[in-house]
């Protein structure tokens, strides 16, 4: 019978033994084999083992089907996480149907659990992809700024322009959203003339799987699209300025407020 209310946080003890502690990072752990100091390699990624906390944490608070799972900001401060992870890892565990995001009500269990969660992608999670991008994308506008061609220049315009088409025509055309905003992204970076950086920009976003998606969902509404797209004109203004500085500040600042969108509580 589904209720409403959420049964007791089981709280892992201040003075766990070794084995009950949250392991460490897949990106902080080191193989201190002897000779080596690279990192070790790891099956899971954090968000992936955080999804493996939280599984233990329910079957040991007595959480049953169709029950609400505590909030995500108990759940974040029992497991020691930041909120950002703790989504990535929720959605994860809804993608495997495990539970289910309801909008304004909180995350269900949705199946009895099993021993293990649900085999999840081994593919970088959303705030790792929008880390590495946050490197990359800002010295890519600017260079476009400096170096891009008339032609160049000409692309990424129309590109933006064909980006503004999409969002306010068919908003509810995902996939045509989907190949819009890459074109835009991806033009910019062929502008710079630099194949090799375009080709690591082309890759991060061939990383964009299920969980990406499933996350940003999320917050799909038409108060985003309208900020993502006065963020494409500040960028394109700044490139057509020939405004490195502008068009490098402009990028930051659309990644960084995308990025702080996904990861609200």
């Amino acid at each position: 019978m589904e209720t409403n209310s959420s049964p007791a946080l089981v709280r892992y003890p201040t003075h766990a033994p070794q084995a009950a502690q949250m392991p460490q990072p897949a990106t902080e752990a080191l193989d201190r084999s002897p000779g080596r100091g690279r990192p070790a390699a790891q099956a899971l990624r954090p968000y992936q083992l955080v999804a493996t906390r939280i599984c233990e944490l329910v079957a040991a608070s007595g959480i049953v089907p169709g029950q609400r799972l505590p909030s995500e900001r108990e759940l974040a401060g029992s497991l020691a996480v930041s909120r950002a992870t703790l989504r990535q890892a929720l959605t994860s565990l809804e993608l495997g149907g495990v539970v289910e995001i309801r909008s304004c009500s909180g995350v269900y269990l949705r199946t009895a659990l099993r021993t293990e969660p649900p085999a999840q992608e081994a593919s970088p999670g959303p705030f790792e992809l929008l880390s590495a991008r946050r490197l990359i994308e800002p010295e890519l506008a600017a260079m476009a700024a400096r170096v891009a061609t008339d032609a160049g220049i000409e692309a990424i315009v129309a590109a933006a322009d064909a980006m503004e088409r999409v969002l306010r025509d068919h908003p509810d055309d995902k996939y045509g959203c989907e190949l819009a905003d890459r074109h835009f992204h991806m033009t910019l970076a062929r502008a710079t003339g630099n194949g090799a950086l375009a080709s690591v920009l082309e890759h991060l976003w061939s990383q964009r799987g299920g969980l990406w998606h499933t996350l940003a969902q999320l917050f799909e509404a038409e108060a985003l699209r309208a900020e993502t797209l006065a963020d494409y004109r500040r960028i394109v203004g700044a490139v057509v300025a020939r405004d490195p500085a502008g068009a490098r500040s402009a990028m930051r600042t659309h990644l960084e407020r995308f990025t702080r969108t996904l990861s609200r509580g």
